[in-house]
């Protein structure tokens, strides 16, 4: 039996009016993600996503239910750093180069100097930005700025990467060469990765599983297995399979989204 990666269990999150009225953005989710597996969460703007991937991070409590991450509770997982986080903007420090961006996660954990360094470079290298370590992010695309988000997220070694729409402010010829990345940082760290997205051919190319979200409040509406070959190079995104995957997804994420408005 596989084992599980993360542990979703009956969650639920209410949020408060000014009137003290309660409004549900989480209701009763319940998920289960296998060591190793890529998992998207697919649903509408505004429907939830963000704040389910906010509660396994430990940046928010639900209202009820619970997380688990490698057997551990979210703060647990947190404070022995069990994930790492990619946020849909990289939020880099204009004042770092790209070297001290990639390390500050590890200096603020008071890893000692060397190591940090060696550990900083590797994953730069590994998001294939070899040559810019002393660059500053003014000097980078949006798309590098991303890659130097991940590496910071992977230079703490976690064994669960969350990546909050990471692509969706880029142009597509930027995101399709990035999310060739993804898969290939992937298949080499055997990182469990929990990626939100609105996109349906962005889950659909990248996952193992779409987990589609309905709106109003957010319920787990659908898994669906994504079949197509791994590893997924560009050429699947000319297939049959692959175009007839992304239209079943579809019609499923407009009939779940429709009985919600």
């Amino acid at each position: 039996m596989t084992e599980n990666a993360v542990e979703i269990k009956n969650l639920s999150m209410e949020y408060f009016d000014k009137e003290r009225n309660p409004r549900r953005v989480l209701d009763n989710v319940s998920l289960n993600i296998r060591k190793g597996e890529f998992i998207s969460l697919l649903g509408p703007s505004g429907c939830g996503k963000t704040t389910l991937l906010r509660i396994i991070a430990d940046l928010q409590k639900p209202t009820s239910g619970s997380v688990r991450l490698a057997g551990q509770n979210t703060k647990e997982a947190r404070l022995s750093h069990k994930f790492g986080m990619v946020f849909q903007t990289p939020a880099l420090l204009e004042w770092r180069s790209v070297l001290e961006n990639v390390e500050l996660p590890l200096e603020l954990r008071k890893v000692p100097k060397k190591e940090r360094r060696e550990r900083a470079l590797e994953q730069i290298k590994t998001v294939d930005l070899k040559g810019y370590e002393n660059s500053y992010p003014r000097e980078l695309s949006g798309g590098m700025q991303q890659r130097v988000g991940i590496a910071r997220a992977l230079a703490a070694e976690p064994e669960i990467l969350l990546m909050d729409e990471p692509f969706s402010a880029l142009d597509e010829f930027t995101k399709e060469r990035l999310h060739g990345d993804l898969l290939r940082i992937w298949r080499s760290t055997n990182k469990t990765v929990i990626f939100v997205t609105h996109n349906i051919s962005e889950a659909v190319y990248l996952s193992d599983r779409v987990c589609v979200l309905s709106a109003n409040p957010a319920r787990l509406a659908a898994v669906e297995e994504i079949h197509l070959p791994r590893p997924r190079e560009d050429a699947v995104l000319k297939t049959e399979e692959y175009f007839k995957t992304v239209s079943h997804i579809r019609e499923i994420f407009e009939e779940k989204y429709n009985e919600n408005i």
